[in-house]
């Protein structure tokens, strides 16, 4: 298979992208080939008007205008003679708690006037429930973070089950949000479907600064006045953090899969060319994009397919992403009836480049990400080199070509532009693919005597692969941090931290430990973190084997260490072993998890609600998925 670049010859999809997605396609097959034949079923079916029974319809459009009323239902016999108008379903996260999702307030209406002008209908079918981590992490409801994203797909799933719409937009931006929404609108794969964004906030106190603060703060140089102003300043307004992590990364995996308007990732809240794109994800879900009106737009689980996760994969590890992907999309693609796993990602990694150094990868955030070329440059360069599936299906008629360029509103028209992101403007931020930061992606695979987990390499120094140390072993993240303020791990030191899996406890991010092994790093000790728990987009210049499977409170390996074992970190070489002799080992007894702490992480905050969740969550490369 070849993929051509306007003005050039057909370029080779690369082999190991195309034995990957090969491979991908074979295992998902019977699972795959299910989830259409349910998918073409539903799109066979007469319109939501003519289907349901009258009182239904009735209830359905009960609150609308009643001009549109007239339209949507049937009522109006003229319309119904023609055909009836199509109808948006919007399904929400909007919360003003978050700064991500406060910029939505507005779009509704906008998306409503929008579809009048293309004499079309909307409404919001639903809302879904947005955390935000930052605000929770460290905290007991930081364990509801992760099975958030389930709930979210939940929530979708009972908005859309009015079953009257005729396709669909979905407004979110964070971590667990979007995950949750693709998989919930993938449930209704009939309906063509685009993501519409908010964008970041505007640059504040750098991440690095912020990150010096938090570690100054860790060794008590700085008290919480000066911390709480530190984070203030980084944390300051409406739109996304501007870091590069869970949040942003969907962002780059959406574009990547074509479910957006080419390029409106990363633009402003408050930019000009925000409301117009907008106004273009209404005309693109109805087949009327800029430029190719009436140009019908496909399902998206059809849109969904092997090759687009594959190209989510491959704009992940040349982004150098965060690493809660690795759980997210193989829950994403079990929705579209697709099996994915870690050696994917890992086979992928070892021939994708790394293209972007964004923080925590780099000293950039995502407006100068943006600035530099953003998603469309990145894009460009996979596509021209053969490293991402070109000959998919998007949502705008031009396929993934269309997103390798930058939008831009024309100041004289007022219409949308788009200029190609085909040169970096600043090669601190990203590079071409003949001059990539690293040859291989941003993520690594470890095995070994401890389990599978992953690390996220990019954001590590090289001479930081490496480390192996005697290790110290802790039920939570509250007991290191003890233990770091009473000056127990100034050594050579690899924390294991276990009990922190779907099972044990809704697996919470443990960003609370950065900082302080950031420190006893600084200080020159070989310091590593090994968890069944996660770290996320915001793992650090520490190396971190995370989310290691199978989990400690299912008898994993980790319950099986003791302080004083000797362990190798290698993300050279892709292991993670404990050098104890192998008959001890073999013979040691597995620990069980506390039932005090068992019990504690059962309760408060509304943990109760998630015993469920708890209970029946997959293992994380099998996605954390409690719906299967």
């Amino acid at each position: 298979m070849a993929v051509s670049s306007p003005g050039s010859s057909p370029v080779a999809v690369h082999p190991v992208v195309q034995a990957v997605t090969a491979r991908i396609r074979q295992r998902s097959a019977p699972t795959r080939t299910a989830y259409l034949e349910r998918v073409d079923a539903m799109a066979a079916r007469p319109a939501g008007n003519q289907r349901l029974g009258c009182a239904n319809v009735a209830h359905a459009f009960a609150a609308m205008p009643d001009a549109q009323k007239r339209q949507v239902s049937g009522l109006d016999k003229i319309a119904v003679a023609v055909q009836r108008p199509p109808h948006i379903g919007v399904i929400t996260a909007y919360n003003d708690m978050l700064s991500a999702h406060a910029p939505y307030q507005s779009y509704p209406q906008t998306i409503k006037d929008e579809a009048a002008r293309c004499g079309a209908t909307a409404q919001v079918a639903g809302g879904v429930p947005a955390m935000c981590d930052g605000v929770t992490q460290g905290t007991p409801g930081m364990e509801l973070s992760l099975f958030s994203r389930d709930v979210i797909a939940m929530a979708t799933a009972v908005g859309l089950s009015h079953d009257v719409f005729d396709c669909a937009l979905m407004l979110g931006v964070c971590d667990k949000i979007v995950p949750g929404l693709l998989i919930g609108a993938l449930q209704f794969g009939h309906l063509p479907t685009v993501f519409v964004p908010a964008g970041p906030m505007s640059s504040g106190l750098s991440n690095s600064d912020k990150a010096k603060v938090r570690e100054q703060a860790a060794q008590g140089l700085v008290g919480r006045d000066a911390l709480l102003v530190a984070e203030s300043a980084a944390y300051h307004g409406e739109g996304t953090c501007t870091f590069y992590g869970t949040a942003n990364s969907n962002q780059m995996l959406l574009e990547a899969m074509g479910l957006h308007v080419p390029g409106s990732a990363f633009i402003h809240p408050h930019a000009l060319s925000r409301e117009a794109l907008t106004r273009e994800a209404v005309r693109t879900v109805l087949g009327q994009s800029a430029g190719s009106p009436s140009v019908p737009v496909a399902p998206i689980g059809h849109v969904v397919d092997e090759r687009a996760i594959v190209n989510a994969m491959v704009a992940l590890l040349a982004t150098g992403g965060s690493t809660n992907h690795l759980i997210h999309w193989v829950a994403v693609a079990r929705a579209a009836g697709i099996v994915i796993d870690w050696d994917d990602f890992s086979e992928l990694s070892d021939v994708v480049p790394l293209l972007a150094r964004v923080y925590p990868n780099g000293t950039a955030d995502v407006n100068q990400f943006q600035a530099a070329g953003g998603p469309g440059f990145i894009i460009h360069e996979l596509l021209g080199a053969g490293i991402m599936h070109a000959d998919v299906c998007t949502v705008r008629p031009g396929g993934l070509r269309e997103y390798t360029a930058i939008p831009a509103v024309d100041a004289g028209s007022g219409a949308l532009q788009w200029t190609p992101a085909d040169t970096s403007r600043d090669e601190t931020v990203v590079r071409p693919v003949a001059n990539p930061f690293s040859p291989t992606g941003g993520l690594k695979l470890l095995a070994g005597e401890l389990g599978r987990s992953v690390i996220k390499v990019s954001a590590v120094p090289t001479e930081r692969h490496v480390v192996q140390a005697p290790c110290r072993v802790f039920d939570s993240q509250e007991a290191l941090l003890q233990a770091f303020k009473n000056g127990e791990l100034e050594r050579d030191v690899v924390c294991v931290v276990r009990w922190q899996g779907p099972q044990a406890n809704g697996m919470p991010e443990l960003h609370k430990l950065t900082p302080p092994l950031a420190v006893l790093q600084g200080k020159g000790f070989q310091v590593a973190l090994v968890t069944d728990g996660r770290m996320s987009g915001a793992s650090g210049k520490v190396p971190a084997a995370i989310h290691v499977s199978p989990e400690a409170a299912v008898g994993g390996p980790l319950a099986k260490v003791c302080d004083g074992d000797l362990i190798r970190l290698d993300a050279t070489t892709g292991s993670l072993q404990v050098l104890v002799d192998a008959a001890e080992w073999a013979n040691r007894p597995v620990a069980v998890m506390p039932e005090a702490l068992r019990a504690a992480n059962a309760v408060g905050l509304g943990r109760e609600l998630f015993s469920g969740m708890r209970r029946n969550a997959l293992a994380a490369e099998e996605g954390a998925c409690t719906w299967l």
